[in-house]
């Protein structure tokens, strides 16, 4: 390799090629230090690209300059979140379906357009927005959560698609996000929440959600429909009771064919033992297992709080 000597005038370095082929670097007590033109272009520190690089008199030590480094973006603080609906932020439509997707992958377009039927009248999607970083920067939607009604339950709402930025997770966002839907479903008459789960149960329990029953979300609601039209709409799959077997005694004898002169058939004889009736109501669920699933037959645990 190459030995670089600095000239003892105004610090040039020569490069010569010794036996070995190393770089050696000798420094004269002179302090400019630049490159013959000859040989390589001027060496300069310092880029507006790059970080500064300072050199100490004692000893060869590389300092990044602290203006230019990079920092880590700060969490935003709890206390300065605001909870709004998806339908009075249009611009957030599609910074709300890339955080859904993020979890929960599906067709954009599908997306925008579920987010699209929030409105007052429910469906409604709520955001957990944290402040504009800048005056022209839009708010960081940091968590999403969806408020349906609830087939003959007019004080209950359903809750789905919960869902908090990845960064953000395990820092308190979730309990900030159901505390607020919480309040906001309070302040319009509601008394209960549903919601189903299939591995946050410790989550919902520690914040006073309980094991429950299945309930019916309305995709859609009206004050044109009448409840007797709603009520005829497809309920929540509960477990099936055992199938009983149909009643012989209920059953009618059979006619005897017109101008048969074949007497009628005498009449069955009484059961000898009758079947106790089936256990009312679906067997108890637990925080460990359930006997319900969802349409791709995962175990899926239902919850409610009174709020």
């Amino acid at each position: 390799m190459q030995e670089l000597t600095l000239s003892p005038g105004p610090a040039k370095l020569t490069p010569t090629l010794d036996p070995i082929h190393q770089v050696v670097l000798i420094l004269s007590t002179t302090p400019a230090l630049t490159l013959d033109p000859a040989c390589q272009p001027e060496l300069t520190l310092g880029s507006a690209c790059h970080p500064e690089m300072t050199l100490s008199p004692g000893s060869t030590e590389l300092t990044l300059d602290p203006a230019r480094q990079p920092e880590e973006t700060p969490a935003p603080n709890l206390a300065e979140l605001t909870l709004e609906p998806v339908h009075c932020r249009p611009e957030l439509l599609d910074a709300c379906a890339d955080l859904i997707n993020e979890q929960w992958p599906r067709s954009r377009a599908s997306r925008l357009h579920s987010l699209g039927q929030s409105s007052d009248a429910f469906p409604l999607c709520l955001m957990l927005l944290s402040p504009r970083p800048t005056p022209e920067a839009d708010p960081i939607v940091v968590g999403h959560a969806r408020l349906s009604r609830v087939l003959d339950r007019p004080q209950s709402l359903l809750v789905e698609t919960v869902v908090v930025a990845r960064a953000l997770r395990g820092r308190g966002f979730g309990r900030c996000l159901m505390e607020g839907l919480e309040a906001f479903a309070q302040a319009r008459g509601f008394r209960r929440l549903h919601l189903t789960t299939h591995d946050q149960l410790h989550f919902y329990a520690h914040l006073g959600y309980q094991l429950g029953e299945p309930v019916q979300g309305l995709v859609f609601t009206s004050r044109w429909l009448p409840a007797t039209l709603l009520s005829a709409f497809p309920r929540a799959s509960f477990p099936r009771p055992p199938c009983r077997a149909p009643s012989l005694t209920a059953q009618a004898a059979p006619r005897a064919p017109k101008g048969s002169s074949l007497p009628p058939p005498p009449p069955l004889p009484e059961p000898l033992t009758t079947l106790p009736p089936p256990p009312g109501g679906p067997p108890p669920q637990s925080l460990l297992e359930t006997q319900y699933q969802d349409l791709r037959r995962r175990p899926i645990f239902w919850m409610e709080k009174d709020i």
